[in-house]
């Protein structure tokens, strides 16, 4: 068998050495991992269906409320995913390309939990302000990080999502400024602390409960009775991009004793095409939030 030089092209040659070189980069790029919820994705299994349940349920009641989405991520390791630097850059960019959060508001949260990197960050939508990222920071130290350290993942999850909820989420949609943190002396600020929160818990609650507030200006349909009308909505299950959920609205009369159940399909999460991906509502995160390590 004859080799001939004519066969022999360098451009191929360089083609092939430039592939070879490439591939390894191409095998480690970076990307993201997909979402099943816009509420719980679990990856790490560190939630049992219970405390997974539950929180499905306080997101879902949030965002019905307020607006404000916000998810909760459980993975091993950003290095699944190329990634091989700090938690920061990994969960900006992977809250952008989920679009965390109202396009308009930027309201989104993301609470990212790596385990085998021992480390976790509360990424914030692009509308907080600096104030707020040391509310978070002030969250996984108190929330977090205590049962981390004693690997209850599930105790630290459940406990700091709920204080994400409440300190962050709902005082952010009733247009407060971030909580700050306790006086460390004084008495006098102190009191007027108290005074001053005392009046700002009561406005946020009139503009997130307002709804429930105007139910007792109803009329009862069975007894006639004006402001004694309440109604609740209960998510039972909630929707997936797999299928539609459930939930109940009741009102109920504290004079009669009227009580009707409303049954309601919640929209199945549907996928969009574009970057911002379905389930959520195109936000942006230019890297605020805070990051712990335990």
């Amino acid at each position: 068998m004859t080799f001939s030089l004519r066969a022999f092209r360098p451009v191929h040659f360089l083609l092939a050495v430039l592939a070879l070189t490439l591939m390894p980069l191409a095998a480690t790029a970076q990307n993201y991992p997909d979402f099943e919820s816009p509420y719980i994705n679990d990856y790490a299994g560190l939630l049992p269906p219970e405390v997974e349940a539950e929180l499905t349920t306080a997101l879902t009641n949030l965002r019905e409320e307020t607006g404000v989405e916000a998810t909760v991520l459980t993975i091993f390791s950003t290095a699944d995913y190329g990634h091989y630097d700090e938690i920061e850059p990994f969960a900006t960019g992977l809250f952008n390309q989920w679009g965390i959060g109202d396009a308009e508001s930027n309201n989104g949260i993301l609470i990212l939990v790596a385990r085998a990197d021992r480390t976790m960050r509360i990424e914030l939508g692009a509308g907080y302000g600096a104030a707020y990222d040391k509310l978070a920071a002030r969250v996984i130290d108190s929330s977090f990080l205590p049962a981390f350290r004693e690997d209850r993942y599930s105790d630290g999850i459940r406990t700091g999502t709920l204080e994400v909820i409440t300190r962050i989420a709902q005082p952010f949609a009733a247009g407060q400024p971030a909580p700050a943190a306790a006086p460390s002396s004084g008495k006098g600020g102190g009191f007027i602390g108290w005074i001053i929160g005392g009046v700002v818990a009561l406005f946020a609650g009139l503009l997130i409960f307002g709804r429930k507030i105007t139910n007792r200006f109803r009329t009862c349909p069975q007894c006639g009775a004006k402001g004694t009308i309440t109604t609740t909505k209960r998510t039972i299950q909630a929707a997936t991009r797999s299928g539609s959920g459930t939930g109940e609205r009741t009102q109920t009369c504290s004079k009669c004793g009227y009580n009707n159940v409303v049954p309601y399909t919640i929209s199945r999460i549907t996928k969009s095409s574009s970057s911002s991906s379905g389930g959520f509502s195109g936000g942006k995160s230019s890297g605020g939030g805070a990051s712990g390590k335990w």
